[in-house]
């Protein structure tokens, strides 16, 4: 056995390509979009590192030609998930037992393989089969996905060094045991760094994962699962099984040795899943962590004292990048009278010059919505906005799934601050914005932090210093992540660590030790060095 302390190689933010014209990494991107476009991939469960095919057979499509299809999956039934979760469960011994440093080389492993000769496949799946720009995907299937790896690595590490004090004749020590059972993940579609970070993180503190990955985004999540493979994960420690959401409640989350949950996705979804758990509470054997990252109505209030041009800039940013289908996107936003017209004009500049199409043409800003279900939920709200004495629609407005799910970026202007689309989340390109009296700055601000049920992130856009004092305190409880002066998307791994209260889920703040220490059961170690064979104590001496 080894004896040297190690010292893990230092992390840092994965650096981004630009993707401009005439770069090698735009030439190779497009080569490999080609290659993926031209081809079906068939993808199987995968339970204890075999490939299993089962008789339910479904399709991935490019939500921006869905009559393109990329794969089929096999989707897992009831004796697949049985059977992954006793896979888990028989290799959960020597995973736990595995020397640390051995289980961090992995995962270190996995980054450098997406950093370098599996950046262009992890891009091209993602913007094919979840319509993400070459920029979207990015920051997305390579930065945040690496920064996920070695950042959760570091705080691992970080975890396992934190120990109690010590006395004369005693060691203390805190050992960071795995979770008693196995861990659900259950990942999103919107984010392949997430789809790869909800099982990664769990399995990098030594527990063993059932995963189900959002269909909609299983191509980029199957390829992400290979790379594991490649780096060296051990059959059994993370299991893929692409399912039906009904069902993995019914046989995994009930199953009496789950002991972690880890999940993103929507709020009514994580009520179903506690309310599950609660009601089988005395099941289990060990109380499961439930670890959430939910929804969002995510805003933007500019105070008077702010510039107009910057506020526009972050609005148009902050809504429509993809397709507004990002927790954190900028859903609502509150602009002050005074500066309403200027803002105004430029956003409506900004937004005429949005190109919205298959994210194969780089001049697209926007490519489409995720799937059929989201593109009527979306056109719902616009709908109704379109109809509503209380609403009116300044950009937008339009869309179109006879090719691809396709949402023109939309702005909506109402004079109620609880109207619907200030209050629901749409997770789809429509920005929804009150206007309100410069006079009216306290009872705005009470409207920002009691409409909505969420709490996830915000931004306030001001230059008067005092200003920013007092919304930052006045918001304190409306967002997990506060940005001043800057659009409340695009939080960085180990720079903004991710996440948010209320309903928008427990806010154990991804890639950071908050989160990392929610997948360990330590057990906390006393060593005496010289026991007493004292039995009585001095306070029993007579006087």
């Amino acid at each position: 056995m080894s004896n040297g302390v190690f010292k893990i190689p230092t992390a840092k933010n994965e650096p981004g390509n630009t993707y401009a014209p005439g770069t090698k990494e735009r030439e190779t991107l497009k080569a490999e979009l080609k290659r993926q476009s031209e081809m079906v991939v068939e993808i199987p469960v995968i339970i204890n590192g075999e490939d299993v095919k089962t008789d339910t057979v479904k399709q991935v499509v490019m939500p921006h030609d869905h009559q393109h299809v990329l794969a089929n999956y096999s989707q897992a039934g009831e004796k697949e998930l049985r059977d992954a979760v006793e896979a888990a469960m028989a290799a959960k011994e020597a995973w736990a037992n595995m020397p640390w440093e051995h289980r961090a080389s992995i995962f270190l492993k996995a980054a450098d393989l997406i950093s370098g000769p599996y950046r262009d496949v992890m891009n091209a799946a993602t913007m094919l089969g979840q319509s993400k720009t070459a920029f979207q995907s990015e920051i997305d299937a390579a930065q945040e996905l690496i920064d996920f790896l070695r950042f959760g690595v570091e705080c691992a590490n970080q975890i396992y060094q934190i120990q109690p004090e010590s006395m004369k004749n005693i060691w203390n020590r805190t050992d960071y045991r795995p979770l008693d059972g196995f861990v659900l993940a259950i990942s999103p579609f919107n984010f392949t760094a997430i789809g790869g970070n909800l099982p990664a993180a769990p399995a990098m503190m030594g527990n063993v994962v059932v995963w189900k990955p959002a269909t909609t985004s299983i191509l980029a999540n199957y390829y992400f699962m290979r790379i594991l493979e490649e780096a060296g994960l051990p059959k059994g420690v993370i299991n893929f099984v692409p399912s039906r959401g009904s069902q993995v409640s019914e046989v995994v989350l009930t199953d009496r040795r789950m002991s972690g949950f880890h999940f993103t996705g929507s709020t009514d979804t994580f009520n179903t899943i506690w309310k599950t758990v609660g009601e089988n509470i005395a099941k289990y054997n060990s109380y499961p962590r439930l670890i959430g990252e939910t929804g969002g109505k995510d805003f933007v209030f500019a105070h008077e004292t702010a510039q107009a041009d910057k506020v526009a800039a972050a609005l148009v940013r902050g809504a429509f990048e993809y397709q507004g289908q990002k927790c954190s996107a900028a859903s609502r936003a509150y602009i002050p009278a005074s500066m309403w017209e200027e803002v105004k004009g430029k956003l409506l500049e900004e937004t005429a010059k949005l190109k919205v199409g298959d994210v194969r043409d780089f001049r697209n800003f926007m490519g489409a919505v995720i799937d059929k279900p989201a593109f009527d939920s979306i056109t719902g709200y616009i709908d109704y906005a379109a109809n509503s004495e209380d609403a009116e629609i300044i950009a937008g407005g339009t869309y179109d799934d006879s090719v691809g799910y396709f949402v023109q970026p939309t702005i909506i202007v109402t004079t109620n601050p609880n109207f619907k689309t200030m209050v629901e989340e749409i997770f789809g390109p429509v920005l929804t914005i009150y206007v309100y009296e410069n006079d009216k700055l306290e009872e705005t601000l009470d409207a920002v932090n009691t409409a909505s049920i969420y709490a996830l992130t915000g931004a306030i856009f001001a230059q008067d210093r005092q200003a920013i004092i007092h919304l930052e305190r006045r918001l304190s409880e409306a967002a997990g992540n506060f940005y001043i002066n800057d659009k409340p998307t695009g939080a960085m791994v180990n720079q903004q660590p991710f996440g948010g209260s209320r309903g928008s889920g427990t806010n154990d703040k991804a890639g950071s030790i908050f989160n990392m220490i929610r997948w360990t059961s330590p057990r906390v170690i006393k060593e005496n060095f010289v026991p007493t064979t004292d039995i009585t104590y001095p306070f029993m001496d007579e006087e």
